[in-house]
């Protein structure tokens, strides 16, 4: 992974959560920058569109982010625990 990073927005989106969900969604969330970086292997330097808002899933939580590839960072946007 290069310079990929996550992130969420507002910064205390996750604090909402219990100490599981949020080790959950921290994990999910750095396995999606993973991805993405080998998807989008340009990075800074890329020109095509941006994959926009998407929602991923693990277990009983649903995470609703961006990837923005340009800047190299995934923007966690929502969470939602059904445990």
């Amino acid at each position: 992974m290069a310079d990929w990073r996550w992130e969420a927005d507002p910064d205390d989106l996750l604090e909402a959560l219990s100490a599981q969900a949020r080790s959950v969604a921290e994990r999910l969330a750095e396995e999606i920058a993973v991805r993405e970086s080998m998807v989008f292997l340009d990075g800074a330097s890329f020109t095509g569109r941006s994959p926009g808002l998407r929602t991923e899933s693990r277990g009983g939580l649903l995470m609703t982010y961006l990837t923005d590839v340009r800047g190299e960072r995934i923007v966690v946007l929502q969470v939602a625990c059904f445990d």
